[in-house]
């Protein structure tokens, strides 16, 4: 078949590579002038089938009234004049439900777990590189109250396979040594030593490399304006180049990788995707003092940190701000970031050094991204995957590539189906 992906991100690149291999011939169009140009240019770094507990979970309400309007909270939302995000913030509230919440970390341990397979079967046939370290990924806490609250979520990803740890501070420094400056600020932690971390942009922009020479074409700076169909059947995808000239590309079939935008373009094929943009932040920082750095992978989820070292740098990203679309850089959330960075890893770096980065994440209110049909026929959903676009791309582009050719997807996940 002939297939369209749209979005050239992590996510729509690992779908173009498995239709590719499948056997179909595939067109990328990406508005930007290369892969991996937005969300997953600076993102954290993290193979964390660890990191499935939803950001809607029953303590999440409480948190976010006692972060309102602090500049430098983990989780901000700013209230605007915006339907979508009221209506998002609605379906948030229900997905906070206990039973709701183990119901959607038991998805996304599930994906998780199918992706990092995927990704180091894809990793053992193409010998990619892409700054990548096997250590494991240790969530550390400097709070009782946090860590006790992590104990049920650790629990339940074991039960479904993600090996969760929970260790004291003392195996943290044996881990990390670079803790050893810290110890006495950490009240446990737990430990998932499958997980992986990486370079999602040399990822990404070299398996684009790998995929044009399987012969998948990418078309670069043009805009998808909107999605064309007929009696519930899509007919084409109307794109404008950098001249402005519109024309209508058509396939056999159509891959929908947007990211945060994917949520207007659906609605033009009459779909209603619950998915906002939600604002996080990255910190690049050059590694000067090798001994006072960790190159194991973290999460601080007190302050909603990832950190994940690629050779001489270390990238700290996260915290999530729902304030539209806007791509404006908050340098007070950034300069907390690497304010959070040295205090736990003193001389390690200097803030001086720090270089910012923002871009926009497609939640849902459940963290669990649409991935399958999309009851228009033709049309596959392979987007809002949130923070986890990374961990959850190859297992997601695969699975694609299974339903389109009707196979199994290989996963049990809760994938979108044909209405």
């Amino acid at each position: 078949m002939k297939v369209i992906v749209m979005g050239a991100g992590v996510t729509g690149v690992t779908a173009a590579w498995y239709l590719s291999k499948a056997g179909h011939e595939v067109t990328v169009l990406e508005r930007n002038a290369g892969a991996a140009r937005e969300t997953s240019f600076g993102n954290g770094g993290q193979i964390s089938v660890s990191h499935a507990e939803p950001w809607a979970n029953p303590s999440a309400p409480f948190k976010m009234l006692k972060w309102l309007g602090k500049e430098d909270a983990p989780l901000l939302f700013r209230m605007r004049a915006d339907p979508a995000q009221w209506l998002w913030g609605l379906h948030f509230l229900r997905e906070c439900q206990a039973s709701r919440s183990t119901h959607n970390m038991i998805q996304l341990v599930n994906l998780g777990t199918y992706s990092r397979q995927c990704l180091q079967s894809l990793r053992a046939e193409t010998a990619i590189e892409y700054c990548h370290l096997t250590r494991g990924i240790i969530h550390y806490y400097t709070d009782p109250k946090e860590l006790e609250l992590a104990l049920e979520p650790a629990r339940i990803m074991r039960e479904f396979g993600c090996d969760r740890q929970v260790i004291s501070p003392e195996e943290v420094v044996r881990l990390e040594p670079a803790f050893a400056q810290s110890v006495k600020r950490l009240a446990g932690a737990t430990y998932t030593s499958a997980d992986e971390s990486g370079d999602v942009h040399l990822f990404t922009t070299r398996l684009a490399a790998l995929c044009e020479q399987r012969g998948v074409k990418f078309r670069y700076g043009v805009r998808i304006q909107r999605l064309h169909t007929a009696g519930a059947r899509m007919t084409g995808v109307e794109i404008a180049d950098e001249n402005g000239a519109y024309t209508i590309a058509s396939a056999d079939a159509y891959v929908l990788s947007l990211g945060s935008f994917s949520r207007g373009i659906a609605a033009t094929a009459g779909l209603s995707l619950q998915i906002y943009p939600v604002k996080g932040y990255s910190v690049t920082l050059p590694v000067l003092d090798p001994s006072r750095a960790p190159t194991a992978s973290l999460t601080d989820d007190e302050f909603k940190l990832v950190f994940s070292r690629f050779g001489d740098r270390l990238r700290v990203a996260g915290t999530a701000e729902f304030n539209g679309y806007g791509m404006d850089l908050n340098t007070t959330r950034c300069e907390a970031i690497a304010q959070r960075t040295l205090d736990i890893f003193p001389g390690m770096s200097e803030p001086g050094l720090a270089q910012y980065w923002t871009g926009l994440r497609p939640a849902t209110p459940s963290n669990v991204p649409y991935v399958g049909s999309s009851g228009v026929k033709g049309l596959y959903l392979n987007t809002g995957h949130g923070t986890l676009g990374w961990t959850h791309g190859c297992g997601s582009g695969q699975a694609i590539a299974n339903i389109m050719d009707g196979r199994d997807p290989g996963c049990d996940f809760a994938f979108a189906t044909a209405a």
